[in-house]
């Protein structure tokens, strides 16, 4: 065994293959093979071995050699040892042998002693380099990979649908209603949302919700609020689409309609929009209207603020005309004097 050894570190590998042979030395036997570049012979030499050193370099010399269907052999071996699949999978993607990498782990997939790692691994691969891939993958194991782990991936290449379907599996159901909501064109699904929504914790992502569809699915409205009801501030909801009824009615530029606004809120009894919605379509309103409105329903303290500015306004533009009057008056040099009969 020393004379192999002696022959072997002096590179003299022809010998030192003999002399292991002989002695049935298959780990070193194994690592004299590669540098012969008798990868073939390598690979059944660590088999005979057993150890995970002499798999593993055996397997990285058959990568460097460009031998991946032997590498792959080998890398069965190592990839079942949770604390090895780092330096493997490091091997890999250094030299840029990532499509490689993935047949490797697909591989081990069936594995009886596949462990969590390798379905993590091989998810946060296909999220670089086959998101195609990716969700066929986390629908049949899911509960097998590292779901923090892959959550990042996810979201690091921008798979939003992905990033989705993890925050469900892992309950974290407002990051995903907020996922749908900002990526709408590649997340959003009417199924899942409105499961999901129902789900959430923080109850100001219903309004946001309500927001987000009157803006992407409005004709999904009532459908959404239908789920939504028994869980919403009935009150607060009231004033949420009073705010969208305001503005719609301001951008108009219809005075009928603002007018009509201003009816319905009296006649629900929210004279805390109507207060609002005065000052929102000021300019549309007349204010004989709304001073016969605010008498009649007996809410001329929720008017008094916009009759202020109606009294500043008229006060204002008369305080201008009187001084331009002055100004006109000096301009004349003939004064004309007036007897009222």
């Amino acid at each position: 065994l020393q004379v192999g050894d002696r022959c072997y570190e002096e590179g003299m590998y022809e010998a030192a293959k003999l002399l292991y042979n002989n002695v049935s030395n298959f780990a070193r036997l194994a690592s004299t093979l590669v540098h012969l570049g008798e990868y073939q012979a390598a690979v059944d030499s660590a088999r005979k071995a057993n150890s995970t050193r002499t798999w593993k370099e055996v397997c990285f010399a058959c990568v460097d050699g460009e031998e991946f269907r032997l590498a792959q052999i080998c890398g069965l071996h190592i990839v079942i040892h949770a604390d090895e699949l780092e330096d493997l999978i490091s091997y890999y993607q250094d030299r840029g042998y990532f499509e490689e990498l993935i047949a490797l782990l697909e591989a081990a997939l069936g594995l009886e002693r596949a462990h969590m790692g390798m379905f993590t691994e091989l998810a946060i691969l296909y999220s670089k380099f086959k998101p195609q891939k990716m969700r066929e993958h986390l629908e049949l194991f899911w509960s097998r990979v590292n779901i923090p782990k892959v959550l990042r991936a996810a979201e690091q290449s921008h798979l939003w649908a992905e990033l989705v379907f993890l925050y469900d599996k892992y309950e974290e159901y407002d990051n995903a209603v907020i996922t749908m909501m900002t990526h709408p064109t590649d997340a959003w699904k009417e199924g899942l949302f409105k499961d999901i929504i129902a789900k959430v914790a923080n109850v100001e992502l219903y309004y946001k919700a309500l927001s987000f569809y009157l803006d992407y699915k409005p004709l999904l409205l009532n459908d959404l609020l239908t789920i939504l009801s028994p869980r919403l501030d009935h009150s607060r909801a009231v004033i949420f689409f009073s705010k969208d009824a305001m503005l719609y009615a301001a951008e108009s530029k219809d005075a009928e309609l603002a007018e009509t606004l201003l009816q319905w809120f009296l006649e629900e009894g929210r004279k805390e929009c109507f207060a609002a919605c005065l000052f929102a379509s000021y300019d549309l309103l007349h204010p004989d209207v709304v001073l016969e409105l605010a008498w009649r329903h007996n809410i001329m303290d929720f008017a008094m603020p916009y009759f202020i500015q109606v009294m500043r306004e008229y006060l204002t533009k008369v305080g201008a005309d009187n001084q331009y009057q002055e100004m006109f008056d000096v301009n004349f040099t003939t004064k004309i004097d007036f007897t009222i009969v």
